[in-house]
């Protein structure tokens, strides 16, 4: 893999509540800089990023129902139908989690074809094809809430699952910290289950190359990081990839 090609699989990221114009215009100035594939934003600079990117190749992404998935699917709808009228090409939402761990995968794949259709219908409109990742926040879930979650996307007619938002924090019963960002494990379930289907995205905690070429090799089509200047930094171009990309 040449460095040019790893570099178009990130989604350079940053959705820190802190984050300010200065960093934003940065952010979009080392996309174009590097070639990610796009940058991710919180909806509130959506409008900046797009005028920073306008006539590049890089997308803006951005995120809906962000962190906890909890919006209602009207709320949902309208963020991304905005986020899409103010310029972004490619919407993350959060699934609703609750329902994934009642089994109520009915309300939860409805919620996904509402926003889907929103976002595919704006984009028609704009003359636009919008990517939407459904983000399942696979360390709350269990094997078969991640399985039938994917189904239910798949189903919606959204284009990607993606593992996590990087912002949940799950804890062991004595209170101690768990793993919260994307895993081997679940990448690999995730692309199992959706085949050649849909785009999987590994989110959370991808801080090296050795861990994102990973997350590739699992089977990840799309990597979310807010380490992309420090993976292309760090790149060594005979870092050994299994598969053929």
């Amino acid at each position: 893999m040449t460095k040019t090609k790893f570099a178009s699989y990130i989604d350079h990221t940053l959705l820190a509540p802190n984050a300010t114009v200065k960093q934003i215009s940065q952010l979009c100035q080392e996309a174009l800089s590097y070639g990610f594939a796009s940058v991710c934003v919180n909806p509130v600079y959506v409008g900046l990023a797009a005028s920073k990117l306008a006539d590049t190749p890089v997308k803006v992404c951005t995120v809906i129902g962000f962190p906890l998935g909890a919006s209602t699917t009207a709320v949902k709808v309208f963020e991304a139908s905005n986020a899409i009228n103010n310029g972004a090409d490619e919407i993350d939402m959060v699934l609703d989690i609750g329902a994934a761990k009642d089994g109520r995968f009915s309300e939860l794949g409805a919620d996904i074809a509402a926003v889907v259709s929103a976002c595919k219908s704006e984009g028609q409109k704009l003359g636009k094809d919008i990517l939407v990742k459904v983000i399942l926040e696979t360390c709350l879930l269990s094997d078969t809430e991640v399985i039938t979650s994917c189904q239910c996307a798949i189903k919606a007619g959204a284009d990607f699952v993606k593992t996590s938002t990087g912002f949940a924090n799950p804890k062991s019963l004595d209170g101690n910290s768990l793993p919260n960002g994307a895993s081997e494990y679940h990448v690999k379930l995730m692309r199992k289950t959706v085949g050649d289907a849909l785009g999987v995205k590994a989110s959370g905690g991808i801080r090296s190359v050795r861990t994102a070429i990973t997350m590739l090799e699992a089977g990840a089509s799309r990597i979310g990081t807010s380490s992309g200047v420090a993976l292309m930094e760090n790149w060594d171009e005979s870092a050994r990839v299994r598969a053929n990309y």
